[in-house]
This record gives C-alpha cells, sequence and structure tokens, in this order.
C-alpha cells in the first residue's frame, strides 16, 4: 500500500495533481478541501489512499491523516464509493462531516451532490461510533461545542461505558461549562 508521496509537485489541479517521486509521476484524486490547503510549493508530502477496482487502480490524496481516516470511514458505508467520498469531503471538511454525523444532521450530509436521505441515514448509523475515536486538530469544530464535555465523553466511551448513559451523565454534571475534563470525568463515573 502507499501511505504518503513526498516529491515534487509537477501539476495542480482542483481534482487532481501529479507528484514526482525520484523521476515517477504519480496522479493523485484529491479534494477541493485538500486543493485548497496545498501551497504552491515545490516539495510536497501527500497521505494518500491505494483503491484497486476491476477496470483500474486509483491514488485518492489528502493533506492531513485526518482526511484520510475520513475517507476510508466513507467508503466504508455501504453506497459509498470513493467518488462520493471525495465530492462530501469537496463539500464540507473532515471536522463538519464527523459534526454532523454526531449531532445525527441529515440535512447536512443530504446536502451533497449525490447523497439521498436513506444514505445519509446509513452514514449517521454506520459512522456515529466511530467519529469519537476521530481525533482533529486543535482548530476543529468540537472546539466550538465544549472540548471538555467531549473529551470527557470520549475518555469515558473508551473506558467502555455506553455512550448515551455517559451523555445523560454528562448532563447531569455539566452545570457552568467550565468544568475540568478531569472534573466531569469524576463526577459522571460517581453516576454511571
Amino acid at each position: 500500500m502507499i501511505t504518503h508521496l513526498n516529491g515534487k509537485l509537477v501539476e495542480k489541479n482542483p481534482t487532481s495533481l501529479v507528484v514526482e517521486c525520484n523521476g515517477v509521476g504519480y496522479e493523485v484524486k484529491i479534494s477541493l478541501t485538500t486543493y485548497s490547503q496545498l501551497k504552491e510549493e515545490e516539495s510536497i508530502k501527500i497521505f494518500t489512499q491505494f483503491i484497486v477496482r476491476e477496470d483500474a487502480q486509483l491514488l485518492y490524496g489528502f493533506a492531513t491523516k485526518e482526511e484520510r481516516e475520513m475517507f476510508n470511514h466513507l467508503i466504508s458505508v455501504s453506497g459509498i464509493g470513493p467518488n462520493t467520498a471525495m465530492i462530501m469531503q469537496s463539500s464540507l471538511t473532515p471536522e463538519e462531516i464527523a459534526h454532523a454525523i454526531q449531532v445525527e444532521d441529515v440535512k447536512t450530509i443530504q446536502g451533497v451532490k449525490g447523497i439521498g436521505i436513506k444514505t445519509a441515514q446509513r452514514v449517521i448509523i454506520d459512522l456515529k461510533d466511530k467519529m469519537l475515536k476521530m481525533s482533529f486538530s486543535a482548530e476543529n469544530i468540537f472546539v466550538l461545542n465544549n472540548t471538555n464535555r467531549f473529551d470527557a465523553l470520549t475518555a469515558l466511551v473508551s473506558l467502555g461505558f455506553d455512550k448515551k448513559s455517559v451523555e445523560k451523565a454528562l448532563d447531569k454534571v455539566t452545570t457552568s461549562g467550565e468544568e475540568t475534563v478531569e472534573q466531569l470525568i469524576k463526577d459522571a463515573l460517581k453516576i454511571l
């Protein structure tokens, strides 16, 4: 498997780029999110996912590991192939997709071209638990939604507690919204 390419950026388009590594040029399909994050530098590193189909061997590229991880989660859902996943990631950032899945925002996911209501619902059902395990940069959307609470929720779920029970416990112990992660976990454990 080709996990990343580190080489010279030869060609850059909104949907693909060519990276030259030791004299070999690799065509890499990218999303608009990745396109906007790539600078006009000569030397780049791009994370990749190699997909083999009956009629083609394709290399998909991502500016971050989180974007590649989201791509892999999306293509694991029945009805979403690599091209649809790239369209989703061109329309929404990985953080926005994760947030929409977490809050069960069917309309946001359905707003992506080629995604119907049933596929949007399937994405939410199949990926909701996996979104808790994804890590994003400090600038992610969860910062806006009380990071301490989210971190406490993630920690408790990773310890094996049921997510819904943890959410109810955290609702009971969250008062000011300024509690530390440690305090939230301790208080929630008393209820659980």
